[in-house]
C-alpha cells in the first residue's frame, strides 16, 4: 500500500475514512469558501503591472514593514488610494 499523505503530513485510514463519510452527507455547497482571491475594495480587482527599481522597491518594503501592513500589495494600495483620495 503506498504512503498517503496530505501537504507532507502522513494520513490516517480513519482520517481518510472520516472524510469519505463527510461528503457522502453532502456538503452544504453555500457555506463553503469561495476560491480565489478575495475582493478588493467594492469588487474585483484589475492587476496592474508596475515595474521598480531596486531602491524604490527596498524602500516600498521598509514601509510596508514599518507601518504593519502585510504585504508590499497593501502598501501599494494604500499609497494610491491616498494620492487618488479613495478611501
Amino acid at each position: 500500500m503506498s504512503k498517503r499523505e496530505v501537504r507532507g503530513e502522513a494520513v490516517s485510514d480513519e482520517q481518510i475514512k472520516a472524510w469519505a463519510d463527510e461528503a457522502e452527507a453532502g456538503y452544504d455547497t453555500p457555506t463553503l469558501r469561495r476560491r480565489g482571491r478575495p475582493t478588493i475594495g467594492s469588487g474585483a480587482g484589475v492587476v496592474v503591472p508596475v515595474r521598480l527599481d531596486g531602491p524604490t522597491l527596498a524602500a516600498l518594503t521598509a514601509r510596508a514593514e514599518a507601518e504593519g501592513l502585510p504585504n508590499r500589495s497593501e502598501a501599494i494600495r494604500a499609497a494610491v488610494r491616498a494620492w487618488t483620495h479613495v478611501a
